[in-house]
């Protein structure tokens, strides 16, 4: 066993702190990824609203 006793949970205690720095970085790349996802829906909500608006004014414009 050398210098380790038999109480030494050095190893599983440093897995620990792995897994909980792993955890951080998961659930913080699931938020950057949700946030992408959500700004590019409402791009691309603005933008189909402003497509609609100009085509309506299109066809007021071009209607007699």
């Amino acid at each position: 066993m050398g210098n380790r006793d038999w109480y030494d949970d050095s190893d599983y205690e440093s897995a620990v702190e792995r897994a909980g720095r792993m955890t951080r970085v998961g659930w913080k790349a699931i938020a950057g990824v949700t946030g992408l996802v959500g700004m590019v829906t409402i791009a691309v909500a603005v933008f189909c609203l402003a497509a609609v608006v100009g085509m309506a004014y299109l066809v007021v414009v071009v209607t007699p």
